[in-house]
């Protein structure tokens, strides 16, 4: 046997990292199923950044509307808005933040939720939407559900856990080999063909990885599997908020708006009873809105606030600021004569619940204020080019009726790969679930099908 014969064999003995070829192709699978969606979401979450102006913009004919004079009382209005809609409760009435501005009142009928403009100064009903329908909600249940619920979480989850590998594998594939900032950390801008649209997608996805881990990362909390997972661990510790900030999956809209947590593992059917349950019965006339009102006024808690009635005699009023910026979000419960009885801000917080908060306001836009919304919409726009970069370098060079995943070598996998894959496996439940699927398709079907060899 030659020398030239034992050297692949001593080599190919003791691997410690899977080479480029299996890079590539852990790349390129990951980036075939994931890139889909992330423009979607590029797209989507590009929106949502912006959803305070966008509706504003939408419902400006109806503040236009709205008459000038003296209000009537908030009672009143309430009234007005019941009557709107048969057999419905009152949910929640959310406070105006500038002036001419129609009173939007939240009432519950069913599982659904309508929102009704209310003409303060003569009682009119200006309008009346279903609150699912409404852009900012359309566009949040998009972002993270498809519009399909739970279902849509799942596979929205999963998007994310196989993004974190693209990320993790392309920065494997672009570390520099050679000195030279072209090609590297800077774009060949005037190169052609090929080359061009490869720099735009490594180089630009370099630049953005990082920002990116952060967003998935914050991304989590909302998703079914890992948020539930995450609440369930918070609610044996005992440290699980009773407003809870952020949605778990698919949540009735009435829990949501009234502030009411649902635990983990609840059928749609038995979250939907809570968000019922959540919404008063007309057990009495709710008196005391307009004296909680003029507490709130008086506390200016940042917009928007929502004033939520008791859900019997014996409890007291709610205001709450569902400011964008999650750090500056204060609750109060009040009772039936204007009387502040406790307080809740950010900082009264347990740790965990800070910090899933600093990542919700950092995902969304608003932590640091416009910086950090023109963080995340350079983000966005980066991450589109170089998404649509690596369809075009795929599609450059792919055989018409062929995948042409990217060849893989005979050897074998590092323990350095398997175990990094293995924790983020065990961090991300779907990831690992995936790829224990892999393996067990490659086992007994990969003699059939090529792509899974």
């Amino acid at each position: 046997m030659t020398q030239n014969s034992r050297t692949p064999r001593s080599v190919y003995s003791r691997p410690v990292w899977p080479d480029r070829a299996m890079l590539w192709r852990w790349h390129f699978f990951a980036g075939l199923f994931c890139l889909p969606f992330v423009i979607m979401l590029c797209v989507t979450g590009s929106l949502y950044l912006f959803k305070p102006q966008i509706e504003t913009w939408l419902d400006r004919h109806i503040d236009h509307a709205v008459t000038q004079g003296s209000p009537q009382t908030v009672s009143a209005q309430r009234d007005a808005a019941l009557a709107a809609v048969p057999g419905g409760h009152f949910l929640a009435l959310e406070m105006p933040f500038r002036k001419s501005q129609a009173t939007r009142v939240l009432v519950a009928h069913g599982a659904d939720v309508a929102r009704v403009y209310i003409d303060p100064v003569t009682l009119r009903v200006l309008a009346q939407r279903d609150e699912q329908t409404r852009f900012e909600r359309l566009v949040f249940r998009l972002h993270g559900q498809l519009l399909i619920g739970n279902w849509g979480s799942v596979i929205m989850e999963m998007v994310a856990s196989w993004t974190l590998v693209l990320i993790v594998t392309g920065l494997l594939l672009w570390w520099p080999r050679k000195a030279g900032a072209g090609g590297t950390i800077l774009p060949r801008l005037g190169a052609k063909n090929r080359l061009f649209w490869r720099d735009l997608h490594a180089v630009g996805g370099m630049w953005i990885s990082l920002v990116l881990v952060l967003f998935l990362v914050s991304g989590l909390p909302w998703s079914f599997v890992w948020g539930s997972a995450f609440a369930a661990v918070e609610s044996r510790l005992g440290r699980l908020v009773a407003v809870q900030d952020w949605e778990i999956g698919a949540v009735p809209i009435a829990a949501t708006l009234s502030g009411h947590a649902t635990m983990p593992g609840m059928s749609d059917a038995e979250m939907a009873g809570m968000a019922m349950d959540a919404a008063p019965q007309p057990i009495s006339p709710q008196a005391g809105l307009d004296a909680v009102y003029e507490t709130a006024r008086q506390l200016a808690f940042p917009a928007p606030t929502l004033i939520t009635p008791p859900a019997s005699a014996k409890d007291v009023w709610h205001i709450r600021s569902d400011a964008q910026n999650r750090p500056k979000r204060v609750e109060a419960s009040v009772t039936a004569q204007g009387e502040v009885t406790h307080v809740t801000r950010f900082a009264d917080k347990r740790l965990s619940d800070r910090l899933i908060g600093y990542g919700v306001a950092f995902h969304e836009g608003h932590l640091f204020g416009v910086l950090n919304l023109l963080l995340n919409l350079i983000v966005a726009l980066l991450l589109t080019l170089a998404s649509v970069a690596a369809l075009m370098l795929w599609l450059r060079r792919r055989r018409p009726g062929y995948l042409d995943a990217p060849q893989s070598s005979p050897r074998p996998i590092g323990w350095g790969a398997l175990a990094v894959m293995g924790v983020m496996g065990i961090l991300l439940p779907e990831l690992g679930a995936s790829l224990l699927l892999l393996a067990l398709a490659g086992r007994f079907l990969g003699r059939r099908f090529s792509a899974l060899r």
